[in-house]
């Protein structure tokens, strides 16, 4: 990327600056100070707070590609996790006041309180080309109202950060200590309720975990005990679980595989059904032998066309991962049963004979809208089936 900048007409109060040198100046919001991370870009046409607070996004900063951000405000009940995660957001316009009847707040005085710096007025199709053509780069975000940029040090700053590769974050975005979970899927005009009864007993690992993806499960019939990503095999099977489920996370998964390949092979020893999402397919892959790469510039959005190869249906997906399986190196015995129809890449397995399965992308997500919820109805009948036998 030639070294250029871009500059609105007032005076800015934010910049991005990359690592290759080129500067984009705009108008800054939320909290102010400075933030180093990979930049992505974003093609879903709504839910910026969910993906916000989403962990998978950690060590990132966000370009979304459609303009209108903000205009839904916010609201605690579409929080993914408690938190923001991603560093940052980049957008076209600035954010737009709240016009939804759900809002209870505003985005940029939520992105303020929170600690999360936004740039508004860049050209977001020249920043999205280029991470397309070149890969997603290392960049410094940074946010001052007076507009006093030190840009040799932001771009040295960029420079330096050691990116997502061999980099575990999985380990600070997950849970402290275990719990339960029983709130089910919002529905109106009740909103979220909580399953009630007896249920499958599942022990869901908390790599990064989102919340809407924890009440697929209850509401797929699940008695959900939630732990650590740091969790051993020992501390999996002492809660005698029907299944285990492993969820998305950010990081590089060959660096939480470390300690999460050895977990995830002493459950699969004692026969449990097991399901995958995104990270947690990452990890299941690493656990029955294969490798994972980092991709160009990843898949992010919620407009994604993705084939089930044993239906030969297209499903409208949700992804978010910057790494993903070779299935070039699935071993003999594992199946490849999902690709991507933007590029091939994989993003399903399941081992042959077994109810052992995961996908990339997130069916907890509503593109399609309800194209992919039947995975977890499948891990549901498979540990109905176990426990009738």
């Amino acid at each position: 990327m030639a070294v250029t900048t871009q500059q609105t007409q007032a005076k800015p109060t934010a910049c991005l600056a990359l690592a290759d040198g080129t500067v984009f100046y705009g108008m800054g919001f939320g909290a102010t100070g400075e933030t180093v991370a990979e930049l992505v870009f974003n093609t879903a046409m709504t839910g910026y707070q969910e993906i916000m607070t989403d962990p998978s996004y950690a060590g990132q900063i966000v370009t979304f590609t459609f303009p209108h951000i903000g205009n839904v405000g916010v609201t605690a009940e579409d929080d993914e996790t408690a938190q923001p995660v991603a560093a940052g957001m980049v957008v076209k316009w600035d954010p737009t006041d709240s016009s939804n009847w759900r809002a209870t707040g505003e985005l940029t005085e939520w992105l303020r309180l929170k600690g999360r710096i936004g740039i508004g007025g860049l050209d977001t199709r020249r920043l999205t080309r280029a991470i397309r053509q070149q890969g997603a780069p290392h960049v410094a975000l940074a946010h001052d109202p007076e507009g006093n940029f030190d840009i040799g040090a932001l771009v040295a700053k960029a420079r330096a950060w050691r990116g997502l590769v061999g980099l575990d974050l999985a380990k600070d975005v997950t849970c402290a200590q275990s719990y339960r979970w029983d709130e089910q899927l919002w529905a109106w005009p009740e909103g979220y309720t909580r399953r009630e009864g007896e249920g499958l007993r599942v022990v869901a690992i908390d790599y990064g975990a989102k919340r809407n993806i924890l009440r697929c499960l209850a509401s797929a019939g699940c008695e959900v005990t939630v732990l650590p990503a740091t969790a051993t095999a020992e501390d999996v099977l002492a809660l005698n679980p029907e299944g285990l489920f492993l969820s998305n996370g950010p990081g590089d998964p060959a660096a939480t595989g470390a300690y999460a390949v050895p977990m995830i092979q002493g459950v699969l020893d004692r026969d449990v059904p097991v399901f995958g999402i995104c990270l947690g397919h990452q990890m299941l892959a690493l656990a029955l032998g294969a490798k994972t790469v980092k991709m160009n510039h990843g898949h992010h959005g919620a407009n994604h066309p993705v084939k089930d190869l044993d239906t030969g249906k297209v499903e409208i997906t949700s992804m978010n991962h910057g790494f993903t399986v070779d299935s070039q190196t699935l071993p003999k015995g594992v199946l490849e049963t999902h690709v991507s129809l933007f590029d091939g890449s994989n993003c399903g397995i399941r081992v042959e004979d077994r109810p052992v399965f995961s996908v990339q992308y997130h069916p907890e997500a509503s593109p399609g809208p309800q194209d992919s919820y039947y995975l977890f109805e499948r891990f549901a009948a498979a540990m109905r089936a176990r426990r009738a036998a």
